[in-house]
């Protein structure tokens, strides 16, 4: 068997936690690990042969993630977002290629919470026999409350382990959520799906033949990208709408562990531990008086009085406050950031890199500031900026810097200036971390403005 995990959504629906940048499935939400490290270590209970799949601008934390869990994580990159199918499709080619064979494969979201492992190994066991049969398989958990949250799967005849799939179906209002619940033969759909991967091919042809098509001019045999020019012709379609909606060959196996898929802040709160008055306090939080309420706090004092079913999250740059049942529209407020091009659900202001994070402690027009961490034995990529020049100073470790071939140890207080279009690199050789002020200026001051010539992780 081999695995394949989802790694490139976005998150919205936990703004302002989760951003664009750094979405859940990066977050660290229930333990020590993030949603996207305990998949892998779920999935390995199953199986040794794990692809991630994910966006080029998550990759390098993908990797960094993974890598603390396994010594050479199989990472791929979309180029640009187009949704499920392509992903699945082009993963499970991948894999196909670099075995010269025709194995069930799992696909799994790298933002689900389980934590039953042992019920969910037994449930894709289950699975795996129906994946033999040449179905395509579903795991659908049953409805215990009418959730508007999430899309339903109607089941028809019982079979071996399962049932038929009779209908997708997509998010209902409350009504409808009720009729589903009351039929009993309604499950929520998880987005976990099993195949064998010739299966899958059969069933793209037939009911995505453009995917298909497309699909045809990838070859990992002779690399692991997956080219933009290629990949930017998918069309953007959900494995959902692309290919399980029509095909016959669908059957649903019920979920037997624990599931959630940690949606919104209200499921949060739901497998939160709760004090007396139903409440969920996290972080630096002062109450008086509130009920069936969660707070969250990332880094200041968050004094509440008398709150009622509300929830409260609050991170450097950006606080949320609703009513518990409003949770779901949380994307809304996302949508309209990103219409107007607001930074705040893009990134936070702490943004973690593959050698360490930065924090943004102030900028205006033509300059920005920032302290950069750069944890021991880490350096960041050899570089150059079109609209930029920096100013570093050491405030604590040691610096080294590397500027147009020269190499400067810098200890604290001291500083180099780095000249628009230097080539350049800040290095931390040491056992100590570092930390430095750099402040840029320039016109546009972006992220995009980098130039790679070496990276040790793979970014050029």
């Amino acid at each position: 068997m081999y695995g394949i995990i989802l790694a490139g959504g976005s998150g919205s629906r936990l703004w302002p936690l989760s951003r664009e940048l750094y979405p859940k499935q990066l977050l660290n939400l229930q333990s020590d690990k993030s949603l996207l490290q305990s998949t892998f270590e779920r999935l390995k209970n199953c199986t040794d042969n794990i692809v991630s799949i994910t966006n080029v601008k998550h990759a390098p934390n993908v990797r960094l993630q993974l890598s603390k869990l396994t010594e050479k994580p199989f990472v791929l990159s979309e180029p640009v977002a187009k949704n499920t199918a392509p992903a699945i499709v082009l993963a499970s080619k991948f894999i196909m290629q670099k075995t010269h064979s025709d194995p069930v494969i799992i696909v799994v979201p790298s933002d689900h919470l389980i934590n039953d492992d042992e019920k969910f190994l037994s449930t894709v066991k289950k699975g795996e026999e129906l994946a033999q049969q040449g179905y395509i398989v579903t795991f659908g958990i049953k409805p215990n409350y009418p959730e508007t949250g999430y899309g339903y799967i109607n089941t028809s005849e019982k079979i071996e382990n399962g049932f038929k799939v009779k209908e997708f179906v997509e998010k209902p209002n409350l009504e409808t959520a009720k009729q589903y619940l009351n039929a009993g033969t309604y499950f929520w759909n998880s987005g976990i799906f099993m195949f064998k991967a010739s299966t899958l091919f059969e069933e793209t042809s037939k009911h995505a033949p453009e995917i298909s098509k497309l699909s045809e001019k990838f070859d990992f045999n002779k690399s692991d990208e997956i080219p933009f020019i290629e990949f930017d012709k998918m069309p953007s379609i959900s494995i959902d709408y692309a290919i399980m909606e029509k095909s016959d060959k669908i059957a649903l196996v019920q979920l037997e562990s624990d599931w959630n898929d940690l949606g919104s802040w209200q499921s949060i709160y739901d497998i939160s531990k709760k004090d007396e008055e139903g409440n969920v306090f996290v972080g630096h939080v002062l109450d008086e008086g509130s009920k069936n309420s969660f707070v969250y706090s990332s880094s200041k004092l968050v004094a509440t009085i008398g709150l009622e079913d509300t929830v409260i999250v609050e991170t450097e740059d950006a606080i949320l406050a609703c009513k518990k049942d409003k949770t779901q529209n949380v994307k809304h407020i996302y949508e309209t950031l990103k219409k107007q091009n607001d930074n705040t659900h893009l990134v936070h202001k702490t943004v973690y890199r593959p050698w360490g994070f930065y924090t943004v402690i102030a900028q205006g027009e033509g300059f920005l500031t920032k302290i950069i961490h750069v944890n021991q034995g880490q350096k960041l990529s050899v570089q150059s900026h079109n609209f930029r020049s920096e100013h570093w100073v050491v405030l604590s470790g040691t610096a080294k810097v590397v500027l147009e071939g020269k190499e400067l140890i810098l200890s604290p207080g001291h500083s180099v200036d780095i000249p628009l279009k230097a080539i350049h690199s800040l290095q931390n050789p040491y056992r100590e971390d570092l930390e430095i002020i750099e402040v840029q200026k320039g016109d546009p001051l972006i992220e995009d403005d980098i130039i790679r010539y070496e990276d040790i992780y793979g970014r050029v």
